[in-house]
């Protein structure tokens, strides 16, 4: 008898110590800083400064496209030179933010949120501020000055193929299924596209799945609250959710709905690259919390690149 007590407590303690174990680890991952927060130790920064830190900000802006140097040194160095300073000002200028070229406040705030992996700025051919690129519509009695764009040498699906198929990678999480199959109906309610999910993932024209980070990998993940998910342009076809972060279907504080980013990430599949338009789909970054659809400059975008 003192013995299967004794097994009983022995196993209790075992659920307890296991029980606070996780919450050990989860609030210590709450407590992991953001993966772009570095970013608010060099608030003020401007040209000519140099202090530990700013190679930091040479990679984010080398990552989403808006700086490359030649010389290895002058990117793993901490000065802030004139390539950096010219980085910042067509970041503030694709942002709508005041075009300074240094690391102000609100560049910072912008900088710091949660986005998509896929650069602004593609091979230095694609940039999102309208300026550097104008689409004027004359089907609409106001000219609208578009802001959507599209990868270099604008990839999109032939015409054989615009009835696609979609297929979930395994381990994907049950729940995201119909966000994402949500996602789909409403590009393909306003576009020429069909989508139909298959079982086999290995046969399908698009793969959809759940990845974490691999710190060797250039289109790897962050951990959470940095990149969210990235996919492909045309005819690739690969979509991933970075697995880390806090996962929602609708609107939840602190959480990401999956449905809104499956909606951005489709657009990069269809071939749309990102917009300068906060209220588009395509705007690379989004709060947590947030639900969006898609915006007039979305649907713009994929029937110019189309064609129809």
């Amino acid at each position: 008898m003192a013995s299967k007590a004794f097994t009983i407590f022995s196993f209790a303690a075992i659920v307890f110590i296991s029980l606070l174990s996780h919450a050990a680890l989860a609030k210590f991952n709450d407590k992991v800083s953001p993966p772009f927060d570095f970013l608010k130790n060099l608030q003020g920064c401007h040209k000519g400064d140099k202090f530990k830190g700013i190679h930091e900000l040479k990679t984010y802006l080398e990552h989403f496209g808006y700086l490359h140097y030649k010389n290895q040194s002058h990117a793993n160095g901490d000065d802030f030179d004139d390539l950096l300073e010219s980085a910042l000002k067509t970041y503030q200028l694709n942002y709508h933010l005041n075009v300074t070229g240094s690391l102000d406040s609100q560049t910072v705030s912008k900088m710091i949120m949660p986005r998509c992996g896929v650069p602004d700025i593609v091979n230095g051919t694609t940039r999102m501020d309208s300026s550097k690129k104008n689409h004027h519509h004359s089907s609409t009695i106001l000219h609208t000055v578009s802001h959507y764009t599209f990868f270099r040498g604008n990839p999109k699906w032939p015409a054989s193929k615009y009835s696609l198929t979609y297929g979930f990678l395994p381990r994907t999480p049950a729940r995201a299924m119909d966000p994402v199959a949500k996602a789909f109906q409403t590009w393909a309610a306003n576009t020429h596209f069909k989508f139909s999910r298959v079982q086999d993932y290995t046969t399908a024209d698009i793969k959809i799945g759940f990845h974490r980070g691999n710190h060797g990998d250039r289109n790897s993940f962050d951990g959470r609250g940095g990149i969210l998910a990235h996919a492909f342009a045309p005819q690739d076809g690969r979509f991933h959710y970075d697995a880390d972060e806090r996962w929602a279907v609708g609107a939840i504080q602190g959480a990401y709905d999956l449905e809104t980013v499956a909606l951005h990430e489709i657009g990069h599949l269809l071939g749309l690259g990102h917009s300068s338009v906060e209220g588009a789909i395509m705007f690379p970054s989004i709060s947590s919390g947030t639900i969006k659809g898609l915006h007039n400059d979305d649907i713009q975008g994929i029937r110019t690149l189309y064609n129809v």
